[in-house]
């Protein structure tokens, strides 16, 4: 090399930077890779928060479902009982008993089911025409036993002005006519009476508010038990 070159290469060299601070101002290759991946790594982070961080539709209720009931028609407990009737026929048929006809049968349908009338029984008392009631009785060519009425109270007898008033029986004006004994002392023998029951005795009386011994003294002999 001549000097001449020598000299200029020099030039140039002394021109340049050192190759420390060359080394410096350019990062290598392993340093870039570095900062790639940690760029790589961030933008990924911060994808999934954004990601996650999204609103999101609620959960949805189910829509209720609709039942629909299904009815069926009630059929009666007992058909026989509403196309039937069942009547009881006694006294002067062939057959006496009790016999099961249609509905809207008649009187005169019944004694035929029981074997018909026998020969020379009456039956003008019966209304052959009428329609059957189920459970009665029809009774052919007998008499019904006239119900006895039930026994109902004794009326007591009219009493006797000389006679003595019971005290079980007696109303409140026949109590007022006692001597001493106005209304209001006659309403409470009544009174008593219906809360204590009977008088078992004619001394009874003078349990009875406003009756003292003088005055059941006067009472004494016009009243009985």
């Amino acid at each position: 090399m001549s000097p001449d070159a020598r000299d200029r290469l020099h030039a140039v060299t002394d021109r340049l930077p050192p190759p420390s601070s060359r080394l410096r101002a350019s990062p290598d290759r392993s340093n870039i890779r570095v900062l790639v991946i940690i760029g790589v790594i961030a933008a990924a982070v911060a994808a999934g928060y954004l990601w996650l961080a999204r609103p999101r539709p609620g959960p949805t209720a189910p829509l209720p479902t609709a039942t629909v009931a299904h009815t069926r028609p009630t059929a009666p407990l007992n058909p026989a009982a509403s196309s039937s009737v069942v009547v009881h026929v006694l006294g002067k048929v062939k057959h006496p008993g009790v016999v099961t006809l249609p509905s809207g049968s008649r009187v005169a349908e019944a004694i035929k089911a029981a074997g018909g009338v026998r020969p020379g029984t009456q039956t003008g008392p019966l209304n052959l025409a009428r329609k059957l009631v189920d459970g009665e009785q029809i009774p052919v060519g007998v008499t019904r036993p006239t119900p006895t009425p039930a026994p109902g109270p004794v009326p007591s007898p009219p009493n006797d002005p000389g006679a003595p008033l019971d005290l079980n029986t007696a109303t409140v004006d026949q109590l007022d006519d006692l001597p001493g004994v106005g209304p209001v002392l006659a309403q409470r023998i009544v009174d008593f009476r219906a809360q204590h029951g009977r008088f078992r005795s004619v001394e009874q009386l003078q349990d009875v508010s406003g009756i003292g011994a003088r005055r059941f003294a006067d009472l004494k002999p016009k009243v009985r038990v």
